[in-house]
């Protein structure tokens, strides 16, 4: 595939995450959706076309270039066996989050009750897996997508709203380093685009954080946690007494 057609399978694809439609890419572009069905099919998108389709997507053009060169041949998630096979494990899972977090074997083996033989056979392990390449004198390379994520409802989520979601939530949020928020209102289903667009912004950005920190030394580095959730919602006792 050419970078033209990576970058319209990129588009393709980002549309389909954030669940815009031929309808939503007709508006942002000013035209009909029978012209925007031709332009996919022939791929003959102008330069400012591809920009506000990427404004369309909540990213930049260079940014939507980036994915697409980023996630090419790249897995983005696993299957539910090979997700399976981590939370079988809590070494495995727990070096597995390490490595994706750029920890070197040595780090790992420096924080946890990990030994230095179980963390190179687990290494080996998440190799296999594809999430990275073991490198010479062990270290680790990522070599997953940049949007790579657990499945949606697959057991790797399961396993951390029954072993950590309570904790995590266990907190007062007060510090400076912490925040919590909360909003409710009423959105449109173009608002409710809108907003998981921003989402995905919002965690994009947290990625690029979290690539800017590993300029710094390990020690000055702390394992943060990000959730974001929005969806149909009212509280369960207002549910109780509809009809």
């Amino acid at each position: 595939m050419n970078e033209a057609g990576r970058l319209l399978a990129t588009v393709k694809r980002e549309l389909r995450k954030r669940g815009l439609t031929y309808h939503d890419v007709a508006v942002a572009l000013g035209l009909s959706e029978a012209s925007v069905k031709r332009l996919f099919a022939s791929g003959r998108f102008t330069l400012d076309r591809v920009a506000r389709l990427a404004e369309l997507l909540g990213l930049t053009l260079a940014e939507l270039a980036q994915e697409a060169m980023a996630t090419e041949t790249k897995i983005r998630e696993l299957t539910v066996a090979q997700e399976n096979t981590l939370v079988a494990d809590t070494k495995l899972l727990l070096v597995a989050v390490c490595a994706l977090n750029h920890w070197t074997l040595a780090e790992i083996v420096a924080a946890y009750r990990v030994s230095e033989a179980e963390g190179i056979e687990r290494l080996v392990h998440l190799e296999r897996l594809r999430l990275i390449d073991l490198l010479p004198n062990n270290r680790i390379r990522i070599v997953v997508a940049r949007d790579f994520d657990w499945l949606p409802d697959g057991p790797i989520r399961h396993y951390f709203r029954a072993r950590g979601q309570a904790d995590f939530l266990a907190c007062a949020f007060t510090r400076t380093d912490e925040a919590m928020l909360f909003a409710h209102g009423m959105l449109t289903e173009s608002g409710a685009k809108q907003l998981r667009a921003e989402l995905d912004k919002l965690r994009r950005k947290f990625a690029e954080l979290h690539d800017e920190a590993l300029a710094s030394p390990f020690g000055q580095r702390q394992g943060t946690g990000l959730m974001m959730a929005a969806r149909p919602w009212e509280p369960p006792d207002f549910a109780a007494l509809r009809r």
